[in-house]
């Protein structure tokens, strides 16, 4: 069986929560997650934008690693790709080149408008939300998306969370659907 390869969009590594729990869904070992240097840069500048408080060097530290944790996410060498790419945003080529040069399956991402099944199909290649893409892996391997959870949650230390807590944080992420079933498992 072909394993599943997301790639993820700068929107969802953008909060540091749902960053942060894809990371623990990544290491699970059901899909391969990716993501490019184009996505580092674009996640980094826009959280800078709205949190003063992080430096640049700290985000760089986070980036470091997610790219030396999620063995081969770091996708290069796609750029040649974006000219011939046709997207409503085209400033978001870059992810559906970078996608298509990892051999992805699926595009994580908040804009699914960005992404419509007319530009992408070609490629094999479907946008989800976070939400439904979580929703699936929890179809496929519900044991180990909850153990992801239990160990994401666990690593809040400051504070740290209740179950409700956790999953209340998970929702105000945009992820209802995703907690309405962990509710039922966890």
């Amino acid at each position: 069986m072909a394993i599943l390869v997301a790639f993820f969009d700068a929107n969802v590594l953008y909060p540091a929560e749902l960053r942060s729990f894809l990371m623990y869904l990544a290491l699970i070992g059901v899909f391969r997650a990716k993501w490019s240097h184009d996505v580092h840069e674009e996640w980094i500048s826009n959280l800078l934008l709205k949190r003063p408080d992080l430096t640049r060097q700290q985000l760089e530290r986070t980036r470091d690693l997610m790219d030396r944790t999620a063995f081969d996410a770091l996708v290069t060498g796609y750029e040649s790709l974006i000219p011939d790419l046709v997207l409503p945003d085209q400033n978001d080529r870059h992810v559906l080149a970078a996608a298509v040069h990892a051999g992805a399956n699926i595009i994580v991402t908040k804009n699914l408008k960005d992404f419509p099944l007319s530009a992408v199909q070609e490629f094999g290649i479907e946008a989800q939300h976070p939400d439904e893409f979580i929703l699936h892996l929890l179809e496929f391997a519900p044991e180990d998306v909850c153990a992801a959870a239990e160990t994401h949650r666990q690593s809040l230390k400051n504070p740290p969370k209740t179950m409700d807590q956790y999953l209340v944080m998970l929702e105000a992420q945009g992820l209802s659907r995703t907690v309405a079933v962990l509710r039922t498992l966890l």
